[in-house]
């Protein structure tokens, strides 16, 4: 899933430097992480390549559901990229990341979720990262241009819904095409639910590293992320984020370090809140009838 504002963590490094001597911050997992890397087949890219790479691939005209399903698995166990640069082990996978964004579309505040089709924005958000179970998670450091990664993310979700799903009577016919459908609405992002699950998309990250920098004592600067969150579009989203940054900045706080002293991204945090603070100040003006 590529869009023109970044919308995955691996690609939202601005600088794709490697961190020399990084300490290693293992993130305890309930189940060991098997890592998959379908971004290491060898030029051109495919399908098939990848495919060639699987143990178990899929048969070419399937039967049942089984053959998609097992490939979903692909995203249980693929680590999101952007994080191990900074020698994360054992760090969030791209169906933890999809699982968390489903849930934080049901819980849109009813300013918001009035003018969206929740259970839409949902299903985006649980299928939005499917082509990276044959893609991969490819970051700036991999050298694949915006076009040629958009390239691999259709032709995998064409296999996946059509080449898959799609052969397997009709009932997997239409889910195949609402499973497409849906993924492109927010690969366009040109609708409301798809602006907010590409706002959603960035929240998702931002907690993710606050979690991060606060399991690893504050010996982990992760600030590198943080510009996503001036690229948030929908004021209620904003709002969530800004309360995210309030919180890392009072954690920085307490290991003794501000602007004074600098963190990574605390200024554009700081610029962040004051924005949504004003917001804020707007809506209760409106609400009590004063300019």
């Amino acid at each position: 899933m590529v869009s023109e504002i970044m919308p995955h963590v691996s690609d939202i490094v601005q600088n794709p430097t490697q961190p020399t001597q990084e300490p290693k911050h293992s993130v305890e997992r309930q189940t060991a992480v098997h890592v998959v890397d379908a971004t290491g087949v060898k030029e051109p890219w495919s399908v098939q390549s990848v495919l060639s790479t699987i143990p178990d691939p899929p048969p070419k005209s399937p039967t049942t559901l089984t053959p998609f399903l097992h490939l979903l698995e692909r995203l249980k166990t693929t680590p999101r990229e952007g994080w191990r640069r900074f020698s994360i082990e054992n760090g969030e996978s791209i169906a933890d990341h999809m699982y968390r964004m489903s849930i934080l579309t049901m819980l849109a505040p009813p300013s918001l979720s009035r003018r969206l089709n929740i259970d839409r924005c949902t299903k985006m958000a649980l299928v939005h990262d499917m082509a990276e179970s044959l893609v991969g998670d490819i970051t700036p450091v991999d050298g694949v241009s915006k076009t040629e990664k958009g390239r691999r993310e259709s032709e995998s979700m064409d296999f996946l819904t059509k080449g898959l799903l799609g052969k397997v009577g009709k009932g997997g016919t239409e889910a195949g095409q609402g499973i497409r459908e849906v993924w492109q609405e927010y690969e366009d992002n040109e609708t409301l639910e798809a602006k907010f699950v590409h706002d959603v998309d960035k929240l998702e990250l931002v907690l993710q590293m606050v979690e991060y920098e606060r399991k690893a004592g504050g010996t982990l600067d992760l600030g590198e992320f943080v510009w996503v969150a001036d690229r948030i579009v929908l004021e209620e989203v904003r709002q969530w984020c800004a309360d995210v940054l309030r919180e890392r900045e009072e954690f920085w706080k307490g290991k003794g370090k501000g602007l004074d002293r600098p963190v990574n991204g605390l200024e554009v945090g700081k610029a962040v809140i004051e924005r949504a603070e004003v917001e804020r100040g707007h809506h209760r003006a409106d609400k009590n009838g004063t300019k």
